[in-house]
């Protein structure tokens, strides 16, 4: 996949040329019904080769907002709020580091469906890491079963588990503007996780009642040795 063979914009805008091209410019290319085309920002940079770190800070945020890169240095969004607010801010940024940035925005010649497919595998292949990471949940449940450590600190780290599963679950699932195939399967699998998580704290208290009245009936057994 190419930038030169995805995109022809109609109406775009360019911005980090210098003040006399930070305007917005018209082509008549191809005429695309409003209410059908789907509008894209297209973001084409070049940072300095040193530091890396700069190059690292603006993949990261491009990839925490669910962009694709095109190819090097050209990376997608589609327009919405969000979208813009992320672009315009890494424009930004890359000026900041005495990078170039052009910001374009419009809609796709022709059909764009195999763009939104490439947004679809990307979250797919976040998706199928969650899903992993959801059998890894249950397999370590499962151990702790065997072994009976049905322990308070054994389920506090199990929680923290499960939180920072939900809440990556929920990164991806905010960055996925198309409802990527294996999105209600991630939403399940967390669901799943969370029930197995609430059965294994029952096994918990459970023990810990047991535990406790084991204790109460040895101390009442000592009290009455003493009499």
């Amino acid at each position: 996949m190419t930038f030169s063979s995805l995109f022809s914009l109609r109406h775009f805008c360019l911005s980090g040329m210098g003040s006399q091209f930070n305007c917005c410019y018209t082509a008549d290319v191809m005429e695309v019904p409003e209410d059908h085309a789907r509008i894209w920002f297209v973001l084409v940079y070049k940072l300095p080769p040193e530091p890396t770190r700069y190059r690292a800070s603006v993949w990261r945020k491009l990839r925490a907002s669910g962009a694709i890169y095109l190819q090097n240095g050209v990376a997608a969004l589609p327009d919405d709020p969000g979208g813009e607010r992320v672009m315009r801010g890494v424009v930004q940024e890359i000026r900041e580091y005495e990078g170039t940035a052009y910001l374009m925005r419009g809609p796709m010649v022709g059909d764009d469906e195999t763009l939104v497919e490439a947004f679809e595998a990307a979250r797919d292949d976040e998706y199928r890491e969650v899903l992993d990471r959801c059998r890894d949940f249950h397999a370590e449940l499962e151990k702790e079963r065997k072994t009976a450590k049905f322990t308070f600190a054994e389920l506090e780290e199990n929680e923290e588990d499960l939180a920072k599963l939900e809440a990556w679950f929920g990164k991806i699932h905010a960055r996925d503007r198309f409802g990527a195939p294996l999105k209600e399967e991630a939403e399940r699998a967390i669901g799943a996780c969370r029930e197995n998580l609430e059965a294994f704290a029952e096994s918990v208290y459970g023990a810990a009642d047991h535990s406790s009245a084991g204790s109460s009936g040895a101390d009442e057994k000592y009290r009455r040795s003493q009499t």
